[in-house]
């Protein structure tokens, strides 16, 4: 290692800057302006088996960011929402939140309909991409960040908001451990998450059909590589182990087509339907052959046998929505 300098003179005493009651909008914008730079480390994509990865810390995330999944994303979106009963969110937050946090924002959707459900809260999104539109409400900002590096926002959030983050997050406990620092005493935090384990009411399913032996093979090699791809079943324990008091979880269920006789089920097996087809591919390029040595065409002919069954009306397939939320106690001091 070499020896540092010793005949550069070092000004010591450096007056910082004041950034005002809201630092972390007018850090960010000062931040900004001297990092044009950088912007290809952000955008410049891996193409990998005719799809679209991030460039931020490649490899962190096995999903695609290109137009296929962005549109998929927002299908996610309606699909949840009509799950919900057309809510953003369940958790009671307060009539007028001044600070919200969407962690894994994706395309953006939820954190722009936040900003114009609630004009006068300051919404941040973040995520590993840089894919939400230019032209947002103006409370409304987004950033690229990865989640699991320890956080260093300089106020705490109302309101934060993680949702279908499976396959995205290494270690779930620090996650919860920083949303329950960042919140504010009395705020609130909600995780919406899969267990993506597929079943059937009535025995329909079976295990030599050729989605339960592709959702099983996914399942073990996810968590094989370090990667729950079932985060669902264990948000509400999570939440209650961070700290939250109050917890509250609900589960529901996602058929998979419009088997269901309920209309409302119908529908959300309609919009799952229709996510599925559109992202099968995606799901699968990453991990399989970058993780498990497969051959792009050994993924496709897997992915086509899949899509055959999904189309028989007689297998009636469905897996769950979870829904945690919970409430930071009063009493802990606030992250300044």
């Amino acid at each position: 290692m070499a020896a540092p300098a010793s005949n550069v003179e070092i000004e010591e005493n450096i007056e910082a800057s004041a950034y005002g009651e809201d630092p972390d909008s007018a850090y960010d914008s000062e931040v900004a302006s001297y990092t044009t730079s950088i912007t290809s480390t952000i955008t410049n994509y891996k193409e990998e088996n005719g799809r679209r990865y991030h460039a931020y810390k490649d490899g962190s995330y096995l999903y695609p960011n290109d137009e296929q999944e962005t549109e998929r994303l927002d299908i996610m979106h309606k699909l949840t929402e009509v799950t919900l009963g057309g809510k953003l969110n369940l958790a009671p937050i307060p009539e007028k939140p001044k600070r919200i946090l969407d962690i894994g924002t994706g395309t953006g959707i939820w954190a722009i309909e936040m900003g114009d459900k609630f004009p006068e809260a300051e919404i941040l999104g973040n995520d590993l991409s840089p894919i939400q539109p230019r032209w947002v409400p103006p409370n409304v900002r987004f950033e690229v960040d990865d989640v699991e590096d320890d956080w260093t926002y300089h106020q705490p959030f109302d309101f934060i908001h993680c949702r279908m983050m499976g396959n995205a997050i290494q270690d779930w406990p620090k996650l919860h451990r920083q949303c329950f620092e960042y919140t504010k005493p009395g705020g609130w935090v909600e995780f919406i998450d899969l267990d993506v384990t597929w079943v059937s009411p009535d025995g329909s399913l079976k295990d030599t059909n050729a989605i339960k032996r592709f959702n099983l093979e996914f399942i073990k090699m996810s968590r094989e590589n370090n990667i729950e791809s079932c985060p669902g079943l264990y948000l509400e324990g999570w939440m209650k182990d961070a700290g939250f008091q109050g917890v509250q979880a609900e589960k529901f269920v996602w058929p998979v087509g419009t088997w269901p006789k309920d209309k409302h089920l119908k529908e959300i097996g309609a919009w799952n339907y229709l996510q599925i087809m559109q992202g099968l591919e995606g799901f699968t390029y990453a991990l399989f052959t970058r993780r498990l040595g497969y051959s792009k065409a050994e993924v496709e002919v897997i992915c086509a046998n899949v899509r055959k069954e999904m189309k028989d009306p007689k297998l009636h397939a469905m897996y769950h929505l979870h829904v945690a939320y919970g409430q930071k106690p009063e009493s802990t001091t606030a992250t300044s």
